[in-house]
């Protein structure tokens, strides 16, 4: 049986994130000012191109994820296809309390949140990508220095996403206390956090599944552009 995660992007916008998609009922997409990512039912030639009639014609990329390498047809030009590491946390290790106060991300926060994704580039970041909820950070005075949220929600998995620190606060484990207030806040209400991590960011890595995350595949990332 086909798990849920193995098309995480088509079953959040069929799900959890059903209000901020766009489409038909075989190819959906995020709003563009929240994320670049498209859902496929199935990863075919001709969804791919009913995904280039439907999506706005602006000069950046979109992105289709695949178990395997896509082919990419015409017209679309195809940028990039990057595998990266699709982790899930089924059994966290026993966790410590965040040292530092964590708060609430608002409107008024978007400004330092795009600088700092736009700094770390944790993986796209987008005007609106508060929307897909509960965004967190650790600030120092008024400065955003490190945040987390949450970005694909197949119901009943999560993701977490945009775990980022600023280099002048490195090593302090902000990032840590932050995924651990989304690995509770998301076992609270019984659903499961996975997210994806580039296969060569191994520091991240080690840290993900020193909290409990373990490998559950790799996936391809296609970046796509019209």
């Amino acid at each position: 049986m086909t798990h849920l995660l193995d098309n995480a992007v088509w079953n959040a916008l069929n799900s959890g994130n059903h209000n901020v998609a766009q489409g038909t009922g075989h190819v959906k997409y995020y709003r563009t000012d929240i994320a670049p990512f498209a859902g496929l039912e199935e990863n075919t030639t001709g969804n791919l191109q009913t995904l280039y009639e439907i999506t706005p014609d602006i000069d950046d990329v979109f992105s289709v994820n695949g178990v395997n390498r896509i082919d990419i047809p015409q017209p679309w030009t195809l940028v990039a296809a990057v595998p990266v590491l699709q982790m899930i946390c089924e059994q966290p290790a026993p966790n410590k309390a965040a040292a530092e106060p964590l708060v609430n991300l608002t409107d008024e926060h978007i400004p330092q949140m795009l600088a700092l994704t736009k700094l770390t580039n944790p993986g796209p970041f987008r005007e609106r990508t508060i929307e897909l909820g509960h965004y967190q950070g650790i600030f120092d005075g008024d400065r955003l220095v490190a945040m987390a949220g949450q970005r694909m929600y197949a119901v009943p998995y999560a993701e977490i996403s945009a775990v980022c620190t600023h280099p002048d606060y490195a090593g302090r484990g902000y990032a840590a206390q932050l995924m651990w207030s989304q690995i509770n806040r998301i076992r609270e209400k019984g659903e499961t956090p996975f997210l994806h991590v580039a296969k060569t960011n191994e520091r991240a890595i080690k840290l993900y599944g020193s909290m409990g995350f373990t490998a559950r595949q790799e996936i391809f990332v296609h970046f796509i552009k019209k």
